[in-house]
């Protein structure tokens, strides 16, 4: 009984290749073989292809020869989709198709992850939606969605809603709600000083840029919603256009640490505000922030919570909605919504998909509170960043980001480093005494400006007797060594009386230390500049 082999082998002949005008011999030097005698790749695969075609016909019993493919690959004549094909793939999951709980488990622990980031921002614009007037709540910005709200000094250390605060700039916040109506935000004349406003959507990602590192000018700018088409009023300098209606704005102003300079920016801040289009009359309104009324707010520990397990799916068609899929993102939405539909119609499902999240909570998030469990790894067990607030489809550094320390601008305006070790990897602590030394001329190279900032557990100031909670270039006060370098120490007890300028008090139990670069040189930006390590001494 003859073989497919058998039948392939006696059907194989040679083909000679004849030169003609149309068909060149194969020579080192032609397109087809390079200088060193091998086929070009690209030319090679193709005829590879071929041969591979005529193989197959063969062994199935066709007539085809091999020098037919070969032919056919150098020319090949792609066939056109069916035109039923695109109606042959459902878009989605089938709806009539009943699902078991451990599926439903599996899409509600993967959603409860990638959308929390998302949720979190879905509820703060929730809380400020509540406010009856522009002010503070907390000891934070808190105002009326699409309008702003200023502090006029550093960030009280009691408040618990924003982990990861800064006492390097003075703060401001506004929900955005673009489906209600477009914003104007005012740029007044820094001039020299050190500015940024962050404007994210509800993703966390930044989609506008304004800062002192983009050139920006003095001027109003307007912030518009995915669908807004309304006329440009004169007078608007750039539009600037979300992917989502709901967005925050957080405006930061470099301060010293110094009287002088909280007397100096209180002018420069007054002219820093943002409303709906509808009161923008082309004139710079001016506030003065410092008559702003607290409303006081019980803290705890951690951060305030903003993501409910219990509530998070019946929000969840609010949020997706708000925020179409991004591209490769729409099999991800069918899926989840299709899970969401069923767990509507069944409650036990619904009670299935609630505790998936629960677990997913505490087996997921909550670790990524801690910086040692997640980022770039560095040197001397620093880590960090390079796409904070450009996540696009990166679900996990987002909620990482999101759970540890939310609202990080973009890598251009500002480097981030965290630390939870000491350079032998021990977990830091106030039970012992560490430095940190950045050798001469090797602070962050910044053309803002720099800060090492010390926060608790949770990721929060903790009151101490200097009132004292970050180091960096907002201090004239920072004392040298001989040799040119700067020494940091970061202890529970008070150093040397020599010392004590430079010191950053720590808790009696486990800290991070937290490194932001503002406007960063091209040596943060390469990765050729990191903090130094942070040593335990006796």
């Amino acid at each position: 009984m003859t073989t497919n082999l058998e039948r392939f082998r006696a059907k194989w002949t040679p083909v000679r290749v004849k030169k003609t005008r149309q068909n060149k011999r194969l020579e080192p030097g032609s397109d087809l073989i390079r200088t060193d005698g091998a086929l070009n790749t690209d030319r090679r695969n193709i005829l590879l292809t071929g041969t591979a075609l005529a193989i197959a016909s063969v062994l199935a019993g066709g007539t085809t020869s091999v020098a037919t493919a070969e032919t056919a690959s150098l020319n090949p004549q792609p066939l056109p989709p069916s035109p039923d094909l695109a109606r042959a793939f459902p878009q989605g999951p089938d709806a009539r198709v009943k699902i078991t709980e451990e599926y439903a488990r599996l899409v509600a622990r993967d959603a409860y992850f990638w959308t929390w980031p998302m949720v979190n921002i879905y509820n703060r614009r929730l809380a400020f939606a509540q406010a009856p007037s522009i002010g503070l709540l907390g000891g934070l910005p808190f105002s009326p969605l699409n309008r702003l709200s200023m502090l006029h000094d550093y960030v009280e250390p009691q408040e618990r809603d924003v982990a990861c605060p800064n006492q390097d700039v003075v703060y401001g916040g506004s929900v955005l709600a673009l489906d209600i109506s477009p914003v104007v935000i005012q740029v007044p004349d820094f001039g020299d000083r050190f500015w940024v406003y962050q404007i994210v959507d509800l993703r966390t990602d930044s989609f506008a840029s304004l800062g002192k590192m983009y050139g920006t000018t003095p001027g109003f700018y307007l912030l518009v919603g995915p669908n807004w088409q309304g006329e440009l009023p004169k007078g608007i300098t750039r539009v600037f256009r979300s992917m989502t209606n709901t967005g925050f704005v957080v405006p930061r102003v470099f301060m010293d640490d110094t009287a002088q300079d909280r007397d100096a920016i209180q002018p420069v801040i007054g002219g820093i505000d943002l409303y709906p289009l509808a009161d923008f009359d082309g004139t710079m309104k001016r506030r003065d922030w410092r008559a702003l009324k607290d409303i006081p707010k019980p803290a705890g520990a951690a951060e305030t919570r903003w993501v409910f397990p219990e509530k998070v799916f019946d929000q969840l068609p609010a949020v997706l909605a708000d925020a179409p899929p991004l591209p490769g993102e729409e099999a991800r939405y069918a899926q989840l919504r299709a899970v969401l539909a069923a767990a509507q119609k069944d409650l036990a499902l619904k009670a299935a998909i609630i505790d998936e999240a629960t677990k997913t909570e505490k087996q997921l998030v909550d670790p990524l509170l801690q910086f040692r469990n997640w980022g770039e790894p560095l040197p001397n067990n620093w880590s960090a960043v390079s796409n904070g607030a450009a996540f696009g489809t990166d679900y996990f550094s987002r909620t990482a980001v999101a759970k540890s320390n939310i609202l990080v601008n973009a890598p251009n305006e500002t480097k981030y480093y965290y630390q939870d070790l000491d350079g032998t990897g021990v977990r830091l602590n106030g039970g012992n005494r560490y430095t940190v030394t950045f050798a001469k001329d090797l602070t962050p190279p910044v053309r803002g400006f720099w800060s090492l900032t010390l926060y608790d557990a949770q990721h929060f100031f903790v009151p101490n007797e200097i009132n004292r909670f970050s180091l960096g270039t907002k201090n004239n006060t920072l004392k040298l060594s001989a040799d040119g370098s700067l020494t940091i120490y970061v202890q529970a007890d008070s150093p040397a009386e020599a010392q004590r300028d430079n010191w950053l008090p720590a808790p009696k139990g486990d800290f991070s230390l937290y490194v932001r670069a503002y406007w960063p040189k091209a040596a943060i930006l390469d990765g050729s500049w990191t903090p130094p390590v942070v040593q335990k001494i006796n």
